[in-house]
């Protein structure tokens, strides 16, 4: 009877290792557009394209309201630009976990990537899931999320002499630009590490005994650094910017975050940006391609890889934002003595001027393309133009691409 009783208990407790689910840890990191400034309100824009409407479908719940997750929960820390009064929201995903603007642990009715990313993680994994997104708007690769192996960030000359030429203080500026060199990389790493020191904390189905597991990083970032003619020098063309130190700064950044986090083959997706489409200037395309580069890197063979978000712009909402912007030109040529203006020699009042503008944008604009626009787009174009359509299909890309990550990764 003994050594049937320990033969049921070894069974037992095989029966019980085998059923154990580790909790799926997905970190979710980047700028504004991880933020994420598509409004729910845009949500009914993604049913007008038989292509997208089953995806719709899987946002709402059969009362039309936004989906709340099965098994899945997110912790999202975010606050001002500086990083000051950091915040940190919580709780089972649903909308709501985009931008926060200046209440982060308040629901700003907005949502990111992490939306679909989690619902199809939902879908797709039996044991539960746990979203931890760091995000802040405005926030370079090379300076305040820089990692560590980069090292802190030094002026070239020639921006040495840009700064002598203001009558900067140089040895100042210098300080001030290491002390803001992986400034958020720190609070990304930080948060993840407090959130994983308890993670019962936000995600009531997480059993001790089981575990967990860091199983995808998630990086959408980038329009700072595209813009930035300063860290970015012309290249060889003297057309398009040498990106080639993003590169170089973005597999640091996929070695230190594995290392940080003690997951040596954590799989990496980078979210190349996809601002402008497909149709996009030659340097924003040089950018991309800088972006994606480290996927092809030997060393992250079949653990990283770059899902294209061009693909996702729609570029409908895009030409109304376009017309948008020629009426911004034109209510300024109203308010100048511009030779290319209507109101060249001044004569024209205020009241003139406003009757004129509204005339203009009536010609513009039509009613539908108002109609269009209201249902779909709620920011700026370098914020995808707040469309949750590019954001929900972003989202399920990248989640997608995970999960072929840990499907074909290595025993």
């Amino acid at each position: 009877m003994k050594h049937l009783a320990t033969f049921f208990l070894a069974a037992t407790c095989s029966l019980s290792h085998a059923d154990a689910k580790p909790l799926r840890v997905f970190i979710l990191a980047g700028q504004s557009n991880m933020e994420g400034h598509a409004t729910v309100e845009t949500f009914d824009y993604i049913g007008d394209d038989p292509a997208t409407a089953p995806l719709l479908k899987q946002m709402r719940d059969p009362e039309g309201k936004p989906a709340v997750a099965d098994h899945t929960w997110i912790s999202y820390l975010t606050g001002h630009y500086e990083g000051h009064a950091n915040g940190e929201g919580i709780g089972k995903l649903t909308a709501g976990f985009g931008a926060r603007g200046s209440s982060p642990t308040q629901d700003g009715n907005k949502i990111g990537p992490e939306f679909t990313f989690g619902l199809t993680m939902d879908a797709a994994l039996k044991e539960p899931v746990l979203l931890i997104k760091t995000a802040w708007g405005g926030r370079s690769l090379n300076t305040e999320f820089r990692p560590p192996s980069a090292g802190p960030y030094v002026f070239s000359d020639a921006q040495i002499e840009h700064l002598k030429k203001q009558g900067k203080d140089i040895e100042a500026e210098k300080a001030k630009k290491v002390g803001e060199s992986g400034r958020f990389y720190r609070f990304m790493i930080e948060h993840v590490k407090s959130v994983l020191a308890n993670p019962k904390r936000v995600c009531p189905a997480y059993e001790p005994a089981d575990g967990y597991e860091v199983a995808g990083f998630i990086w959408l970032q980038g329009f700072n650094d595209l813009v930035d003619g300063n860290t970015y020098p012309m290249g060889p063309d003297g057309k398009t910017r040498d990106y080639s130190k993003y590169s170089e700064w973005l597999a640091d950044l996929i070695r230190d975050v594995r290392k940080d986090l003690n997951a040596s083959k954590m799989p990496f997706v980078i979210g190349v940006l996809g601002v402008d489409g497909l149709n996009a200037k030659a340097n924003t395309i040089s950018f991309r391609e800088a972006m994606a580069t480290p996927a092809s890197m030997p060393e992250f063979k079949g653990n990283v890889t770059a899902v294209q978000t061009a693909p996702f712009w729609s570029d409908e909402l895009a030409s109304i934002d376009q017309k948008h912007a020629t009426i911004k030109q034109m209510a300024y040529l109203l308010r100048v003595k511009d030779k290319n203006g209507p109101n060249k020699d001044g004569s024209m009042d205020e009241a003139r001027q406003t009757e004129y503008l509204k005339n203009f944008e009536a010609e513009t604009i039509s009613s539908a393309e108002v109609a269009l626009w209201k249902r779909g787009a709620s920011n700026a174009g370098y914020h995808y133009l707040g469309c949750a359509k590019t954001f929900a299909l972003m989202g399920r890309a990248f989640a997608e691409a995970n999960l072929s990550l840990l499907k074909n990764r290595a025993p």
